[in-house]
């Protein structure tokens, strides 16, 4: 009688491992960066470089290729994350005088909020106040000088005054608590993690923020000794978003 002979079945070759593509120096210099924004949106801005790397797959030693020092690559993120961001158009918009000042005010924080406080923003942001203030210093500065000064000649324009004498402590601080309320729905979403009314898919919807420019143009008399009367809004309330 024949014997059966079960032979093993062949298995096929294993599949060789799609080789890397080789990256360019720009490349690789680009997804470092990108990982240093996460990573520090993460961990902070003493998160240590090493660990860095282990989450990039990458030595300590290429890292250091493309950055030889840690703060070179913070402001490699400070100028792709803050400074980049920041839009020749939004001063065009604060410049434009055929705007109201509510509707530019509106319109403009409206912009803001919508490009600039994102989650790697805002955390990164936090994390320098936290650590040398680097970043938030560097920051404060360009605001300084293309938006905080348009803030007070609009303020000013407002009440029907004239631009010219230095802005007041207590009229910067109004200003300051302007610019820390849209601030601070980031932090609430990025940092606190809350949601605010309103949809989740915009969490900087127009009428929120208009309703903080209202609460500080109507503040404004106060701030300057002309009562507690705000000046005659040119256009009706249900038209601010038009």
């Amino acid at each position: 009688m024949a014997t059966s002979i079960r032979k093993n079945p062949v298995k096929p070759p294993a599949e060789a491992a799609a080789p890397r593509r080789r990256l360019s120096p720009a490349e690789r210099e680009r997804l470092i960066v990108e990982g240093a924004v996460r990573f520090f949106s993460e961990h902070g801005l003493d998160g240590q470089l090493r660990d860095l790397a282990r989450e990039l797959d990458i030595t300590h030693t290429l890292l250091y290729h493309y950055f030889p020092t840690k703060q070179a690559l913070i402001e490699r993120v400070y100028a792709d994350l803050f400074a980049a961001r920041w839009e020749r158009e939004w001063e065009e918009l604060l410049d434009d005088k055929s705007l109201d000042v509510e509707t530019k005010l509106t319109r403009f924080y409206t912009k803001y909020a919508k490009r600039i406080l994102e989650r790697d923003w805002v955390r990164v942001f936090v994390f320098s106040g936290l650590s040398d203030r680097y970043i938030t210093d560097r920051y404060f500065a360009l605001l300084g000088e293309k938006l905080f000064p348009r803030l007070v000649r609009e303020s000013r324009r407002y009440l029907g005054l004239p631009n010219r004498a230095k802005p007041t402590p207590r009229e910067m601080e109004l200003l300051m608590g302007l610019h820390g309320s849209i601030f601070y729905m980031g932090m609430r979403r990025w940092v606190y993690g809350l949601e605010k009314p309103g949809s989740k898919s915009d969490p900087f919807d127009e009428v929120f923020v208009h309703d903080r420019v209202l609460g500080y143009l109507q503040t404004l008399p106060e701030v300057f000794g002309q009562g507690s009367q705000p000046r005659a809004r040119s256009r009706a309330p249900e038209l601010a978003l038009a």
